[in-house]
Order: structure tokens, then C-alpha cells, then sequence
């Protein structure tokens, strides 16, 4: 688990650079990429869809994403974009393609499909959590 942190927590920070994010919240975002890939891994070893723990791994990295901004006074989108990288699927797409060039057509699709999905509720995902954040931000400074 320690390990999967890691190599998440680096290849955010590695990301980050390649984004030109500032050097100063590069930490926050290898965080965040941290986080969403241990939950990620750890919900995947309980025996749960790959669907599922995609989901909930993108949830983490758009709430923390959130709370950073927040903290931090920087747009959701320099913690975001780097931390969501550990949970692309590129995987699937490479699969996909390969089974495309074997000509192996049923499991080119399987997985093709799997990806799109997987795509799809990591976009899903942070959309909610940048809702929530947006929802809950005019409650915080009502009580300021």
C-alpha cells in the first residue's frame, strides 16, 4: 500500500511538472493522485469492479482537490488534472488497440467498452465532487 502511494504520489508530481503547475502545490496534487490511487488499489482488492473503485478513487482526488483550492486560494483544476493521472485508464486503451491488431474483435470491444466506462466515471466523479465543492463553498463563508 505504502508502495502504491508512492509511485501515485510520484507520477502526479511528474505530471505536474510536464503541466507547468506551480512548484509550491506540486506536493498537494501527488497527494491527491496519492490518495485517489490507495483507495483505488485497496478497494480493488476487497474484490470490487474496476467500474466502481474508479469511481470512488476520482471522488477522492475531486474532494481533495476542492479542500487544496480552498486552502491553497488556486483553481480545483492544478490539483485535479495531476492527481487524476494513477487512475487513467491507459491500460485499456493499449489492450484495446492490440486486440484490434490481432483482429481479436470480441475482446477489443470487452475492453474498449470497460475503458469508455471507466473514462466516463472518473469524468462523472469529479464533476460531482466540483459540484459539492461549489455547493458548499457560499455555506463556508456565510459563517466567516
Amino acid at each position: 500500500m505504502i508502495l502504491n502511494f508512492i509511485y501515485a504520489f510520484f507520477a502526479s508530481i511528474g505530471f505536474s511538472v510536464l503541466f507547468n503547475i506551480p512548484r509550491k502545490e506540486m506536493l498537494y496534487a501527488g497527494l491527491c493522485g496519492g490518495f485517489g490511487w490507495v483507495v483505488h488499489t485497496q478497494l480493488q482488492d476487497k474484490g470490487l469492479s474496476v467500474i466502481f473503485t474508479s469511481f470512488i478513487g476520482a471522488l477522492i482526488v475531486g474532494i481533495l482537490s476542492e479542500i487544496f483550492a480552498k486552502q491553497r486560494k488556486m483553481p480545483a483544476t492544478v490539483f485535479v488534472i495531476p492527481g487524476i493521472i494513477p487512475l487513467v485508464p491507459g491500460y485499456g486503451l493499449y489492450f484495446s488497440m492490440l486486440s484490434i491488431i490481432e483482429k481479436n474483435y470480441d475482446e477489443a470491444t470487452r475492453v474498449g467498452f470497460e475503458t469508455l466506462i471507466v473514462a466516463s466515471v472518473i469524468a462523472s466523479a469529479i464533476i460531482i465532487a466540483t459540484t459539492f465543492g461549489k455547493l458548499i463553498k457560499p455555506q463556508i463563508y456565510k459563517k466567516q
